[in-house]
């Protein structure tokens, strides 16, 4: 854990609040990756993760930009209404699950929303490399659009595309058209909301993308449907114990209650980091971390969230 304080708190649009993270004595943070993210521990006990949007290569801060949403489990709101400039924070130090593929020979990057804060790291990056990329950010409108300014005054400024869904005329992206003839050696990141992702990555699939050339970041989990649920068994390898788990609680709430150590962070299977080995058993697979391939192998479990469809899982704990 690092101690941090909010050294300068702003708005970037009007729900879109930008918070810049510094150590008090001002020493060095932890370097990160384009990609990475962190872990606030906010008011009230709430653990929240937030993509890096700054330069990957400034270590005397970070910057995390949150927007406000009243659908949210309360970290947007705590971090807008409770979280305030000169305010001492604990943080975690940065993780990456959502890296560049340096190997590719062309990036394009898409980004939706708040979905920008990732994006536009990368974009620093790809372009202090001097590699080949492209960024499309789509928003509602002009005003809605965090780093508008930001970027439009950036020395990749030239790379990047705006698309508004309200504006008059539309620019709405067309997601058929650029995807439409994917090469080999270009790889795609997208970040947004579900629907957005989704959205694009079916397109990239329909278009012939292979898997491998496609990268995302969900900051939700999509609403699961727990009316058919019910009581399974998990059992922990080292010990042979056999726990039950009820119809109304997740695996990581009966095993965190039994004093049994497993790190987690998001709690809705989001971040990975609770993603536990399986050794025996039919999961039902309910986190966005893992991949289809990952998920179609049985090998990894989310205990945050994911359920049994076997009367009993055997976990690697």
């Amino acid at each position: 854990m690092i101690d941090v304080i909010v050294a300068r708190k702003r708005s970037e649009t009007e729900d879109i609040c930008l918070l810049e993270l510094a150590r008090p004595d001002g020493a060095a943070l932890p370097p990160f990756s384009a990609g990475a993210h962190i872990d606030i521990h906010l008011p009230g006990g709430l653990i929240r993760q937030y993509s890096l949007c700054n330069h990957p290569g400034e270590q005397h801060r970070y910057e995390v930009a949150v927007l406000r949403d009243p659908k949210s489990r309360g970290g947007s709101i705590a971090v807008h209404d409770q979280v305030n400039e000169g305010d001492a924070i604990v943080i975690s130090e940065p993780r990456n699950l959502f890296p560049l593929e340096h190997s590719a020979h062309r990036h394009l990057l898409i980004a939706g929303g708040i979905g920008v804060t990732p994006i536009l790291c990368m974009a620093e990056r790809l372009s202090h490399q001097g590699a080949e990329f492209e960024m499309h950010y789509c928003t509602k409108a002009p005003e809605q659009t965090a780093f508008r300014e930001r970027i439009s005054a950036s020395e990749f400024a030239d790379r990047v595309s705006f698309h508004y869904s309200r504006a008059e005329p539309s620019t709405r992206l067309d997601a058929q058209a650029l995807l439409s003839k994917p090469q080999p050696d270009t790889h795609l990141y997208v970040c947004g909301p579900n629907p957005f992702m989704d959205h694009i990555l079916e397109t990239a699939h329909q278009c012939g993308w292979s898997d491998a050339q496609l990268h995302r970041e969900y900051f939700a989990a999509e609403e699961v449907d727990h009316e058919g649920d019910s009581t399974f068994e998990v059992q922990l390898a080292s010990s042979g114990d056999v726990i039950e788990i009820p119809a109304d609680r997740s695996v990581l709430e009966v095993l965190l209650e039994r004093d049994i150590d497993i790190p987690f962070a998001c709690e809705n299977g989001v971040c990975g980091t609770c993603v536990t080995r399986l050794l025996e058993g039919e999961p039902d697979h309910r986190d966005m971390f893992l991949t289809p391939e990952e998920k179609a192998t049985n090998e990894e479990f989310a205990p945050c969230c994911s359920r049994s469809k076997s009367k009993r899982l055997v976990l690697d704990i």
